[in-house]
């Protein structure tokens, strides 16, 4: 198992962002769903227990979809407090692009200290105290202050509306909690979701890919300092109308934004919960900064990114449609019958990741 493979894995089998089943008994809300569902029938499409990107729902009196997703980025807002607000809430909009909606409402909350304790911000907010020079000293309030705008700043650029949301300075841990919930309408003929479908099916990527965005490796134990994703304001907007136009062409078979584990994660995921496999060449990936290594454009979390997965003869028209709007797009590999994702550069095999983590791991 090399480097990249165990962080990888350690994301996907090991940490709780990826494994919320494992601390939250997901049973007892499908249970109270099926309840609530005799008095409202047919109105939970897709709930917490379906493994996928966000919850699709119908209101009563309301002929059309709704889906829904709550997105926490509260570690990466002690070293990069208002790329990680902005990119929690960006991750939240993406995920309820991926389900084939446009993104129309938030709602936020934050946790954090009293507002006159002071913080610190940057690379040694987790330890107490700066050792590396670049750290800045600011109270608790001034730190809200960026994380307010951050979310602001993405919600102006996705054209989403702030309706509402929470405080509490009774918080005394170091990490703040940031969280944001958005609520959008589905604009597809029906609610896309992530597990593979297709032995066959063309993987598509939209956005370019940077080297920005290391928590996988950092959670993994695998980095010493926490390097959160950049925000991109005007590549999340660009990236969410070219997959939102594309979504509306109908030939969509699967979808997934990327966030944390990026490349990797999405596609890994994606052939796990369908059952079957994937072969990817990273060096077809668009990229932002030239001389990235296989490694970063694997596991990297750059915002901004979403993946279809799409039948062969729909291809063209499915970067058709994603080009229309100006963004970058690439076909990048294939969905195949194995039970493994296998990543490669060229004709180098940089990682493979089974659908179930290895004993190793786990010792």
């Amino acid at each position: 198992m090399n480097r990249v493979e165990r962080a990888l894995m350690h994301g996907l089998f090991i940490h709780l962002h990826h494994n919320i089943d494992k601390a939250i008994d997901f049973g007892i809300f499908k249970a109270l769903n099926e309840a609530v569902g005799k008095v409202s029938p047919g109105k939970l499409l897709i709930g917490p227990e379906a493994n996928d990107d966000a919850a699709v729902f119908q209101m009563p009196g309301d002929s059309g979809l709704m889906v829904a997703k709550m997105e926490s980025h509260c570690s990466p807002c002690v070293p990069r407090p208002y790329d990680s607000a902005a990119t929690g809430a960006g991750g939240a909009m993406r995920d309820v692009v991926a389900m084939g909606g446009r993104p129309l409402f938030l709602l936020d909350f934050i946790g954090t200290r009293p507002l006159d304790e002071e913080v610190i911000v940057g690379p040694c907010g987790f330890k107490g105290a700066c050792t590396c020079g670049e750290c800045k000293i600011m109270t608790s309030g001034d730190r809200v202050n960026l994380i307010v705008k951050g979310i602001r700043d993405m919600c102006e650029t996705m054209g989403v509306f702030v309706v509402g949301g929470g405080l509490s300075t009774s918080f005394s841990d170091i990490v703040p909690a940031v969280v944001a919930a958005v609520i959008g309408r589905l604009v597809a003929e029906k609610p896309l979701t992530k597990p593979a479908k297709n032995p066959g099916d063309r993987l598509i990527i939209v956005g370019e890919t940077n080297n920005d965005g290391n928590d996988t490796l950092y959670r993994a134990g695998l980095a010493d300092i926490m390097r959160p994703a950049l925000a991109l304001f005007d590549e999340e907007r660009l990236t969410m109308e070219a997959a939102l136009a594309a979504i509306q062409t109908g030939k969509i078979n699967a979808c997934s934004d990327l966030g944390a584990a990026g490349i990797g994660a999405a596609v890994s995921e994606s052939v796990r919960f369908g059952g079957l496999g994937a072969r990817v060449d990273l060096s077809l990936v668009p990229v932002k900064t030239s001389g990235l290594t296989p490694e970063e454009i694997l596991i990297c979390e750059t915002q901004a990114r979403m993946l279809f997965q799409v039948a062969p003869e729909n291809v063209d028209e499915i970067i058709n449609a994603a080009r229309s709007v100006g963004a970058p797009v690439a076909e990048i590999g294939e969905i195949t019958g194995s039970k493994e994702a296998v990543f490669y550069f060229g004709d180098e095999e940089i990682a493979r990741i089974p659908h179930q983590a290895p004993a190793e791991l786990l010792e």
